[in-house]
């Protein structure tokens, strides 16, 4: 079964780069959809910058070895749902490194996935989902998703230089064509997420609803410069 769902996953690879690149434009573009004035963006904002100066007082040990383990468990989660069983997680004991291993081939989308994707957001949202069955929203919440997405953020650019055997592996082309629109599609998805709990949705709603509007103003931009090139 991982066998034949990492051959359609590789397929996809190269269509999935592409499509990031071209969508660069519309996530700023999109940014016109959100309402930043709400006391809740305020908030997701004011986390962020706590996380970053809470940076300053933290242990440098203790931050390479959290980054460490959110890395080696992103790759084990995205190995899980496409498949493939973990066998193991490792981390150094000097914390210059850690490992993961599964069975089967892998896929493109376990080795990149640390590198674009909120492991430690994505739990932080299915809690808020449970917590919002029992409990109002409040702008607390969105200081600490604020805080989780500085943690994202810090991590993802820490992560991504040269001497990433991940980024070699899967190509240094299809990483600077893919990563930059995934991770921007990604903080979309999270801005969405707080901009629906502060109008009373699930969060959820607004994940599921972006990528519709990033179609259409790729959609929109497509049409801009067919139109342009028939002018010649």
């Amino acid at each position: 079964m991982s066998d034949i769902f990492d051959k359609i996953i590789n397929l996809f690879k190269w269509p999935v780069a592409v499509l990031a690149l071209w969508t660069l434009p519309s996530f700023f573009q999109s940014l016109d959809y959100f309402d930043f004035k709400t006391i809740y963006f305020a908030a997701l904002f004011g986390g962020f910058i706590v996380y970053f100066f809470g940076q300053l007082s933290m242990d440098k040990e203790a931050k390479t070895s959290m980054q460490i383990i959110a890395h080696e468990l992103t790759h084990s989660f995205f190995a899980v749902i496409t498949f493939h069983s973990v066998k193991h997680i490792r981390v150094a004991d000097d914390n210059s490194g850690g490992s993961m291993g599964f069975v089967g081939t892998g896929n493109w989308l376990i080795i990149i996935a640390p590198y674009f994707f909120p492991l430690f957001c994505l739990f932080f949202m299915l809690g808020v989902t449970i917590y919002l069955k029992v409990m109002p929203m409040n702008w607390v919440i969105s200081v600490l998703f604020g805080y989780f997405v500085g943690y994202f953020v810090d991590t993802v650019a820490s992560q991504i230089h040269d001497k990433q055997t991940d980024l070699k592996e899967v190509g240094y082309p299809f990483c600077f064509m893919f990563l930059p629109g995934a991770n921007l599609w990604i903080l979309g998805s999270l801005l969405a997420f707080n901009g629906r709990l502060s109008k009373g949705g699930t969060g959820w709603d607004g994940v599921f609803a972006y990528p519709k509007l990033l179609w259409k103003l790729n959609l929109d931009n497509l049409d801009y410069v067919i139109n342009l090139f028939r002018q010649f």
